[in-house]
């Protein structure tokens, strides 16, 4: 028995002193780990302070596009609208163009007046469809220049003594741009 015993003892020695020395470790190493922990604790607080303040600054990035993208809407909401009731005032005139037309022209074949009138929408509609610039100037210019013309036959048919059967220059404006 005595081997076992000693046997025991021995173990019980070396589970004893292998706790000491851990507990030891530990010992020397508290400071060490506390600061870890300290540093962790405060990593994770820098962690969450600095989430907040992104999650404030995309709030508010997203807050200023929504009332940019609001004010870029209602802007184009208005100028549609005008464009819209410029466009309406634009086919009115056409329509007054063709009565005076007609009524300037008393021998005018309606299919002319129509014609004229049809000539000019065509410019209208190309004004308001075209995307560049340039193309929107030139037409513009064409559909001003056809107007005038029809407005100059209309002034030189009252004017004169002898009634004018056919607008001349309407006519050979829209035969020039053909």
């Amino acid at each position: 028995m005595s081997v076992i015993k000693r046997w025991l003892t021995a173990s019980l020695r070396f589970l004893r002193n292998s706790r000491d020395e851990a507990l030891s470790w530990q010992l020397t190493r508290q400071q060490d780990v506390a600061a870890l922990r300290e540093s962790k604790k405060l990593a994770e607080q820098a962690l969450v302070a600095q989430m907040k303040k992104q999650a404030q600054l995309l709030a508010h990035e997203l807050s200023l596009n929504e009332a940019k993208n609001s004010n870029e809407l209602a802007m184009l909401k208005i100028q549609c609208k005008q464009d819209l009731k410029d466009y309406q005032q634009y086919l009115a005139s056409l329509d007054k163009l063709k009565s005076s037309l007609r009524d300037n022209f008393a021998h005018l074949p309606e299919a002319v007046a129509f014609t004229i009138h049809h000539h000019a929408k065509q410019l209208l509609n190309r004004l308001w469809e075209a995307e560049d610039l340039q193309e929107k100037l030139k037409v513009e210019m064409q559909l001003i220049q056809l107007m005038t013309a029809a407005h100059e036959d209309s002034v030189n048919a009252l004017s004169s003594d002898m009634r004018a059967t056919l607008p001349q220059k309407t006519l050979a404006f829209i035969d020039h741009t053909e």
